[in-house]
């Protein structure tokens, strides 16, 4: 059926209607309270239309339909559609994070980590938390008192020792049999669990009456851990009831635009303090997408509160056209009356003017290139990660060689999201002969961890290695070979013919769950400033190795140079070119005026030899 045909079977109810090309591709998605006006109008005279709608009839070659009850179902439905087909003329939300969660993972030995991502995979998912800071404060809380693992290990109680997580009294070591049973670590995880729910005075009654078992019984240092579990608990059961009985819960929405780049904040207040913030990015608006800028508030807040926590007022920089739907949306999905607000003056209204403020810095960290938070950019490493803990420190790993010549590592440290230039350090690869990376990287792990462990200096919480699933095994079993299991392993995989590039990411343990490279994201850049760090300390102490190699070798063609006097000539020309065009008087005060006659005659037969040649 032609367009102009089905534009006259248009009913007059409210609906959302799909536009699409000739090869049936989705194009745009709209919602309307009458169909038949609101899609007749994009066939009619283009001259009220701005340059996007012009662009998008252009390519519309066939239009579909659905009728809904009223305009709210319309909206919510718009807005789904929107999300799964992300068509190219629609305002999409991107980089959409929803608040963290923590994770008990759906495991025979259980760990928590923090996550943003939501998915049926039988894990037990536990919040929104807010502030963002509440989760990682709950997971360190987790690990330090009820000491569920943090690892990626199989466990099978096989293992001859624990490892350090063990000896801290974070973890109860559940990979070495006969430190702790099956049962009693399923016992810690369903406490975990009842925690997490809230059933805070159901879990302290549980711990308070294990705790008088114990001592009945003269298990006294039992009694003492359930007894400090009981403290633990009733005091996160205070923090919890203050952080929930909430007199004020708004979010506050601003936004700062500049030519196709914008940025957006969302503020979250909760007892009358921010507690929350969140960031969105647009980097490719076309020319018409804020010519009604009240419509795309009202696309952009419909599509994030479609999947995440509800509050009860929300205030925005201006009106929109679809306020009094949205309100009645997302009543219905709170269970209780919430307000869209644009406050014109007063207290509310400097909040939004904050928030607005604060939307402007952000674009400028975004598009300006200002460095942003590292506090912020490491806790957004551990949620992509889903670490069990923040990563303080991190180390990484290279290894550089040309056919196995001159074979090296390259390890560099970063604290808190700096590099720690003092304590980079290079090795020689001494076990390895020829081009082996796999048995190159597994001794660079191993020599190192072996020297720290020997030290007693700070180990890692997080480790980087350049390679795949080759590279990461290699320094897997160096790791095991150290009963330093706990610390991750996160492989930094290179697109093919692209050696500067990084398209995925794998954890040891989670192979088969690659991680795509996000270059849009803080926390991904961080890591490749990390690999580009590593990276050039590999290289530079290869290329060092090698011009060394090269300069002895052609120097010991020369009768009377010995060590001795190579080491001096390199200390003092750098090179073996600067040598070859040096002077007898330039060579003298550092080998003595016959071997400067030696070495400079040397160089001088090489030259006229080149010359015949």
């Amino acid at each position: 059926m032609a367009i102009a045909d089905k534009l006259k079977t248009l009913p007059t109810s409210a609906g959302i209607y799909i536009h699409k090309n000739a090869m049936g591709k989705i194009l745009y998605v709209g919602k309307a309270k009458n169909l038949r006006n609101r899609v007749r109008s994009y066939f009619q005279s283009s001259r009220n239309h701005d340059p996007k709608t012009r662009q998008l009839v252009k390519q519309i070659t066939d239009f579909e339909f659905i009728v809904v009850d009223n305009e709210v179902e319309a909206l919510v439905l718009e807005s789904n559609l929107i999300k799964k087909h992300k068509p190219r003329f629609n305002v999409f939300l991107k980089d959409d994070k929803s608040y963290p969660h923590l994770k008990l993972t759906n495991e025979e030995y259980p760990k928590v980590v923090v996550t943003r991502r939501l998915v049926r995979d039988g894990s037990s998912y536990y919040g929104p938390f807010l502030p963002t800071t509440m989760a990682r404060n709950t997971l360190n809380l987790v690990n330090r008192a009820f000491q569920l693992r943090t690892c990626e290990i199989e466990i099978d109680g096989n293992l001859s020792r624990p490892c350090l997580e063990y000896h801290l009294k974070r973890c109860l070591g559940p990979c070495v049999k006969g430190l702790c049973t099956k049962a009693e670590y399923q016992e810690a995880a369903a406490d975990v669990k009842t925690l997490l729910e809230g059933k805070n005075k159901e879990l302290a009654k549980t711990l308070e009456a294990r705790m008088w078992q114990f001592s009945d019984e003269g298990k006294y240092e039992l009694a003492a851990r359930y007894r400090d579990l009981h403290r633990t608990v009733l005091a996160l059961g205070e923090t919890q009831k203050m952080a929930t009985t909430a007199d004020r819960d708004i979010d506050i929405v601003g936004f700062h635009r500049e030519e196709q780049r914008l940025a957006l904040q969302l503020f979250t207040m909760r007892e009358g303090r921010i507690v929350g913030r969140r960031e969105f990015f647009w980097e490719d608006l076309e020319e018409g997408d804020l010519f009604n800028a009240s419509e795309f508030l009202g696309i952009v807040l419909t599509q994030y509160y479609s999947t995440d926590y509800v509050p009860l007022e929300i205030h925005v920089s201006q009106d929109f056209d679809d306020r009094a739907v949205l309100e009645a949306a997302l009543t219905e999905r709170r269970g209780r009356r919430v307000k869209i607000l644009d406050p014109k003056r007063g207290k509310n209204k400097h909040l939004v003017n904050l928030v607005e403020t604060n939307a402007k810095i952000a674009f400028d960290q975004r598009f300006r290139v200002l460095k942003p938070d590292t506090e912020k950019v490491l806790e957004e490493l551990q949620e992509v990660l889903e670490l069990s803990y923040f990563p303080e420190r991190i180390e990484s790993f290279d290894i550089s060689n040309i056919s196995g010549a001159e074979n090296v590592a390259g390890i560099v440290v970063f604290e808190n999201g700096k590099p720690a230039r003092a304590e980079y350090r290079r090795l020689i690869i001494k076990s390895v002969d020829g081009a082996n990376d796999f048995a190159s990287m597994n001794e660079a792990v191993y020599r190192r961890y072996r020297r720290i462990l020997d030290e007693g200096r700070k180990l890692p919480r997080l480790v980087f290695i350049d390679g795949g699933k080759g590279q990461v095994a290699a320094a897997a079993a160096a790791m095991q070979a150290l009963d330093l299991e706990q610390i991750m392993l996160v492989g930094l995989v290179k697109p093919p013919k692209q050696h500067n590039q990084i398209s995925h990411l794998i954890v040891h343990g989670r192979e088969d769950k690659p991680i795509p490279f996000d270059r849009n994201s803080h926390a991904f850049r961080l890591i490749l400033q990390i690999r580009e760090e590593t990276h050039k300390t590999a290289i530079e102490f290869h290329r060092k190795r090698r011009e060394k190699r090269d300069f002895s070798s052609e120097l010991s063609e020369i009768p009377g140079i010995g060590d001795k006097r190579k080491m001096k000539l390199l200390r003092n020309f750098g090179s073996i070119e600067r040598i070859a065009k040096a002077s007898v008087e330039e060579l003298k005060p550092f080998i003595g005026g016959k071997a400067a006659n030696d070495v400079a005659e040397h160089f001088a037969a090489q030259r006229r030899l080149g010359g015949a040649e």
